[in-house]
């Protein structure tokens, strides 16, 4: 199982990622995050991270921004993080360069299983990755997990990242889904404070996963 490390900010910790072989580097985007890189990082330093797993994390942000932000930052992923929905995302699909992938995130919360799926079968024709995480008005970073059992429910038929509270307390549970995700993608639960990276753990659910 890969993982992705999400809402990095600081170069000493994300070239210590590297030597440990993480395989995405999540930067977010999203000005009203307490991990809002562009607060830490120019998008020149993020271009010169010498990494084939940067994904630049979105939220209803203008197909514009995200091409320009995309191309000098030199991301390898979008992850659309908001209400973006099917006909944004082809648009966007059509102009991002180098035919990038796309993550489109799925906030569940009191949706049930055939809603959930409807929205997914909605999304399967312009992207090349689902995530799953707790839904919340900050749009993630909640240290809250979801009732991964509602997973067993969905037919999910393209690569997924499972996001939300993941924790080295909670991480065993994965063994109950029926469909493993491709990657985990951790944050909240694996800092000291928002943006800073408590590397002793990350390296502990290495040894776990």
């Amino acid at each position: 199982m890969k993982l992705k490390v999400c809402g990095l900010t600081k170069i000493d910790q994300i070239q210590e990622l590297i030597s440990l072989k993480v395989d995405f580097l999540g930067f977010i985007f999203y000005e009203k995050s307490p991990r809002y890189v562009l607060n830490h990082l120019t998008l020149k330093e993020i271009a010169e991270i010498s990494h084939t797993g940067k994904v630049g994390v979105f939220v209803n942000e203008s197909i514009k921004g995200i091409v320009e932000i995309a191309s000098e930052a030199q991301l390898d992923i979008i992850q659309l993080h908001g209400d973006e929905n099917e006909n944004y995302i082809a648009n966007l699909k059509t102009q991002l360069p180098f035919n990038m992938d796309i993550i489109k995130v799925i906030r569940i919360g009191n949706q049930t299983a055939g809603e959930l799926q409807k929205t997914i079968n909605h999304q399967l024709s312009t992207i090349n990755y689902l995530l799953f995480d707790t839904d919340s008005k900050a749009f993630g970073g909640t240290g809250e997990t979801f009732d991964w059992e509602i997973l067993n429910e969905l037919e999910i038929p393209i690569p997924y990242f499972l996001s939300g509270g993941i924790s080295l307390e909670n991480v065993q549970q994965l063994s109950t889904l029926n469909t493993q995700p491709i990657s985990l993608d951790i944050n909240s639960k694996f800092e000291t404070e928002p943006g800073i990276k408590d590397l002793k753990k990350i390296k502990q659910l290495y040894e776990k996963l």
